[in-house]
């Protein structure tokens, strides 16, 4: 059973690859820190842009409007007990 890269598991490795070449550059390179930093960062924003309203982790608007049962939450995530 291997694991599978999923479009999320992508978003936060772009996020962290932008920021690393972001210091990488201002520590490598005449470009101030700061400055590389702060270009750097805007990119890992327009990720995290994507990922949360251009494909997000919804599928239609309408599931943000479906109201679960108690039945239906995990037992895990349920502030009160199992119902059996």
């Amino acid at each position: 059973m291997g694991y599978t890269l999923h479009y999320y598991d992508l978003v936060l490795a772009c996020i962290a690859v932008s920021l690393g070449l972001g210091a990488g550059i201002g520590y490598l390179t005449p470009v101030p820190l700061e400055l590389a930093i702060a270009v750097f960062g805007v990119i890992a924003i327009v990720f995290i842009g994507h990922a949360l309203f251009v494909n997000g982790p919804v599928d239609e608007p309408e599931d943000l409007t479906d109201e679960l049962e108690v039945e239906e939450v995990p037992q895990v995530l349920s502030p009160t007990g199992s119902p059996e």
